[in-house]
């Protein structure tokens, strides 16, 4: 048996869906790309990641001739009902980025020692185009939506890639879009039109990449700030979206499977509702909001401003108590969206709380919201 053949086998007992092999030529087409869209991915471009020099893997690891990648079906078991619409289904499955002390971290970690065993140098920190490169090493085909979508699984996948120094055999590429003829589901469905063309996407007006990416200090001008016309349309999502991958029709076929539910996540979902997030207490964070949401946001803060968003896109005043509560978190970031949530469900309360409110703040950012929403409310 090959090498390449004891690489698929230990993938596939480790619990990958599918494993497929590819060279280590460049993609020239993904990096013109990306910098034809520069404003719309400076934040990715000037990252840590280097998008652009991992699109050409020799370039960074001259000794380089495969890349292996494999796909992890995160989609075998159900998400609790009242996690759906609120935190993304990729999420709730602790498989993106894991940790190597989790499970899916370590299912990662395995694959590179095994392939390090077998006389592989297994290069760090090259970020290839994940989908692309998938789709070269024919295990994937695309959505109009931007995802990658696997056969039998549908887009509720993730993707991983090595590369390597040994040259392997290679797979024949499924660089295809196979989507229903004249589909446009998910471009329909986006609230905040992020998909504006088939296979185009503005990452800026992408629910996922408000609720996660806009932080302080990220790169490429990203701020903490998220525009009223886009706060509107978040829904309750303050991790992640899987609307346009809700309305696929190439993924309906799983959405309607029964599927076993996954335990952690039941005894999960009995402590997270979103006015415990909105007035996050350490323990919970720690005990709950961590293990799930650990990719981007390492500040609680983040969480809280989303959970005021999605309060407030509720339009229910029973939840006025909790944002009347959060006027008074320490943080500004947090009484600021509080404020703004309470203009949204507006009412007698919600004014009364933001006049009282407006008259011992000493944030600026945090008086305009005040201003702005007892201007609406």
């Amino acid at each position: 048996m090959s090498l390449t053949e004891d690489i698929k086998d230990f993938a596939l007992d480790l619990g990958y869906s599918q494993v497929g092999v590819t060279g280590v030529a460049g993609f020239p087409e993904y990096q013109e790309e990306l910098k034809s869209r520069y404003e719309q991915y400076a934040f990715f471009i000037e990252g840590p990641r280097k998008p652009i020099a991992g699109a050409d893997p020799k370039s960074i690891m001259p000794s380089a001739q495969s890349i292996i990648t494999v796909v992890y079906d995160y989609s075998k078991e159900s998400f609790p009902e009242s996690l759906v619409g609120k935190i993304g289904r990729l999420y709730l499955s602790r498989s993106y980025n894991a940790p190597e002390h989790r499970i899916n971290g370590a299912r990662h970690r395995l694959m590179r020692e095994f392939l390090e065993r077998n006389g592989c140098q297994v290069a760090q920190g090259i970020c290839v185009p994940e989908r692309l490169t998938a789709a070269r090493a024919g295990i994937v085909t695309y959505g109009r939506n931007t995802f990658a979508f696997a056969e039998g699984i549908g887009s509720f996948i993730i993707l991983y890639s090595f590369v390597v120094d040994a040259e392997l055999d290679y797979d024949e590429p499924t660089i295809t879009l196979n989507c229903p003829v004249k589909c446009s589901s998910c471009i329909e469905a986006c609230p905040t039109g992020a998909i504006y063309e088939p296979l185009k996407m503005d990452p800026r007006r992408c629910i996922a990449f408000n609720t996660f990416s806009t932080r302080d200090g990220v790169p490429g001008g990203i701020t903490s700030y998220i525009a009223p016309e886009i706060r509107e349309k978040m829904g309750t999502w303050i991790h992640g979206c899987d609307i346009c991958q809700e309305v696929c029709p190439r993924n309906k076929e799983r959405l309607k499977a029964e599927l076993p539910p996954n335990e952690f996540l039941t005894r999960v979902a009995k402590d997270l509702d979103l006015p415990r997030i909105l007035n996050l207490s350490d323990e919970l964070y720690i005990k709950r909001i961590q293990p799930l949401m650990y990719n981007y946001i390492q500040e609680k803060r983040y969480f809280q401003r989303n959970a005021a968003i999605a309060l407030g896109n509720t339009g229910d005043p029973q939840f006025i108590p909790h944002l009347a509560q959060a006027m008074q978190d320490r943080e500004d970031l947090v009484r600021g969206y509080a404020a703004w949530a309470l203009g949204r469900i507006g009412g007698g309360r919600a004014k009364q709380t933001l006049e009282a409110s407006l008259g011992r703040e000493t944030s600026e950012f945090a008086k305009r919201e005040i201003e702005a929403a007892l201007s609406v409310s």
